[in-house]
């Protein structure tokens, strides 16, 4: 335990070995689980708990402390943040735990924790500590439907949950605003909080509205300095977008490939930033953070069966549920025999619309007359970001 102000701790734990994240999300770092506690003249209280699977190492680190809990704070009921509530429940039989309705309901549902333990609280409720108190803010769909922040308005902390957080482990506690760090905040960002950008702009404002004197995240570092994380968040959730494609591709027998070089080339000479991906190689959160301000994407598959590869099923799947700011996608790619490379890929696009450009595929190895419709393409893909560029 690690105290970051007078009466102020973290109490987190670094878990390094961690290697995916939800079984979905790639951790190059691992990451942490950040818990808090914050102590005032008359109660004390912890702010988010700990995984359970160090459940172990956390309650030895809270009972040599030697405070007593008499409040547990839980901005968000998602396991790795709420996991020790009910052993913590049964270590301190008279502390009660605070949350929204919603997160009261998920943690009745999840962890099976008693609602008689349970007190909802609602956006601008206080709680006084003797001498430091602490407001909620609701925040709902930052990631979930129940998340909250946490301000101890005495010292301007912001404890944020899972906003602004990264998974992260190079720090012993606050943030090295390396580009290292900037960059595993942006995969953070991209996996989980992306698919709710207008939500973060939102919550976004209200943190500057604040002005914290320090944002203190459920993953990743503590920022000292806040304008540090809140500068990438906003140059994350604005409208605008670069003038960039995202090419992700599979092939299995080069004729898709070679395609693909074929238009990264065309756009390159047009002055198009071009982020190629092989699908074979490429991880979830690589294609994430290059959909965060690409405009447009385009697919690159080979024929399996009688549709696409089903990597390029899985990443315009990912694409759609990531709901990046793209405006237009297309496909290009091969077939041997017969079959439909488009339809699957379309049918992905559910809750992200983005325009369709007309496919590129050609039968076999691409002719003359396939590389004069992928100059076409590129024609197509330079003209809408001429237009984006002119727009106010």
């Amino acid at each position: 335990m690690t105290e970051i102000a007078n009466g102020v701790f973290y109490c987190g734990i670094h878990d390094r070995d961690r290697k995916v994240f939800d079984q979905l999300v790639p951790l190059p770092q691992g990451t942490t689980y950040n818990s808090y506690l914050v102590s005032g003249t008359g109660k004390t209280a912890l702010i988010d708990t700990m995984y359970e699977k160090f459940g172990g190492e956390y309650l030895d680190m809270i009972r040599k402390s030697g405070f007593r809990i008499d409040y547990i704070i839980s901005n968000h009921a998602e396991p790795d943040h709420s996991g020790m509530i009910p052993r913590l429940l049964e270590e301190f039989p008279d502390a009660e735990v605070l949350c929204s309705a919603k997160c009261a309901e998920n943690l009745t549902n999840m962890l099976h924790v008693s609602p008689e333990r349970i007190r909802t609280v609602a956006d601008a409720d206080k709680l006084e500590l003797g001498g430091k108190t602490l407001r909620f803010i609701s925040a709902p769909w930052v990631h979930w439907p129940d998340t909250m922040f946490t301000y101890l308005e005495e010292e301007k902390f912001l404890f944020s949950c899972d906003y602004f957080g990264a998974h992260y482990t190079d720090f012993e506690l606050y943030a090295d605003e390396s580009p290292e760090l900037a960059n595993a905040a942006k995969r953070y960002y991209s996996e989980i909080m992306m698919p709710f950008r207008s939500f973060c702009r939102k919550y976004l404002v209200k943190v500057e509205e604040l002005s914290p004197s320090m944002i203190l995240p459920s993953h990743g570092p503590v920022y000292r300095n806040p304008s540090f994380i809140e500068n990438l968040y906003d140059e994350w959730t604005s409208e605008s977008v670069s003038r960039k494609i995202l090419l992700p591709y599979v092939s299995m027998y080069d004729n898709s490939r070679i395609m693909c070089e074929y238009l990264a080339g065309g756009l390159r000479k047009r002055g198009v930033q071009v982020a190629t991906a092989d699908l074979m190689e490429a991880d979830e959160g690589e294609l994430a953070m290059e959909l965060i301000d690409a405009a447009g994407i385009v697919f690159g598959t080979s024929m399996v069966l009688t549709g696409p590869h089903p990597k390029t099923v899985y990443a315009a799947y990912l694409t759609n549920i990531l709901r990046p700011k793209i405006k237009f996608y297309a496909l290009v790619g091969s077939f041997g025999w017969a079959g439909n490379l488009s339809a699957p890929v379309d049918a992905c696009f559910t809750l992200t619309k983005p325009e369709k450009l007309a496919p590129v595929i050609a039968k076999g190895k691409p002719t003359s007359s396939d590389f004069a419709k992928l100059d076409i393409l590129v024609d197509e893909i330079t003209s809408r970001l001429d237009s984006l560029a002119k727009a106010p």
